[in-house]
């Protein structure tokens, strides 16, 4: 059987569908968040939210001064930082973990209460613990993301690998494959799109932990500014800290996605 590639009418016809998908999805969320900041405004023109809920523009005017005049930027930069960190010292750590407790159902069925246990401890009941161990420190603040990252990437790894296909497996054993072979050419391949999944998921549990973590003596950051705002009531710039918090997830979460479809690639033509 002759196998033929595709026309090039063809691969002209799938950029211009995909083309249109994207900017189908664009449109739409561009629409989605139109409306989101619409209803803002009628919460806050109504005072709906008792007097606490400033006008999107309010915000907008806060954000411009909080940049100018307090450097924003700089309690941007601290965040995205400490995130990036955490994320990254815990999905390192996740990842041998999370293939382990995969390969072996005898280590999971033993570790996996625990890991679930640990994964529902709310970072910000740990606290009072981290400043015992570690101080009030950058390592404090940067430990709590650690541990948040790490074990959301553990129980998205291993349950994520440990659903594969057993078809690979077993072919790759027919075919002579000794443990090693297995792993690396029919395992890890399978298991990247959840590793971006894990790394995902991390990410964000970490943004929805990094006020927590900046509760530790932070002077600055984003959920300092949010805390030091919120003492005084000074709602457009708590306002400012949570939008520039959800931005920052979007587009690193959006980062993501890009690497992941460019990764995985050769994946989803497969799977077509």
């Amino acid at each position: 059987m002759t196998v033929t590639a595709p026309a090039p009418s063809d691969r002209l016809q799938e950029r211009a569908r995909s083309a249109v998908q994207r900017t189908s999805r664009l449109a739409l969320g561009l629409f989605g968040i139109t409306v989101a900041i619409l209803a803002w405004y009628v919460v806050a023109v109504l005072d709906l939210g008792g007097g606490l809920t400033p006008r999107p523009d309010e915000v907008a005017a806060t954000w411009w001064t909080r940049m100018v005049e307090h450097n924003l930027l700089f309690d941007i930069r601290v965040s995205v930082t400490r995130v990036l960190m955490g994320v990254t010292i815990g999905c390192l750590a996740a990842l041998p973990v999370g293939f382990v407790l995969a390969w072996y159902s005898r280590l999971r069925a033993m570790f996996e209460p625990l890991v679930n246990f640990c994964r529902a401890l709310p970072p910000i009941a740990l606290i009072p613990l981290v400043i015992a161990y570690f101080g009030i420190g950058e390592s404090a603040r940067i430990s709590i993301l650690v541990y948040a990252s790490f074990f959301a990437a553990v129980v998205v790894l291993y349950e994520g690998i440990s659903s594969i296909d057993p078809v690979f497996v077993r072919a790759a054993r027919v075919l002579g494959a000794s443990s090693w072979e297995v792993f690396t050419k029919a395992v890890a391949p399978a298991a990247i799109p959840h590793l971006f999944t894990a790394l995902r998921v991390a990410l964000g549990v970490s943004w929805a932990t990094v006020v927590a973590a900046e509760l530790i003596a932070a002077e600055r950051g984003l959920g300092a500014v949010i805390q030091d705002a919120g003492a005084f009531f000074n709602m457009p710039v708590v306002y400012v800290g949570i939008v520039m918090i959800g931005i920052s997830a979007l587009l690193m979460d959006y980062a993501l996605k890009l690497i992941q479809r460019r990764t995985t690639r050769w994946q989803e033509k497969t799977s077509r």
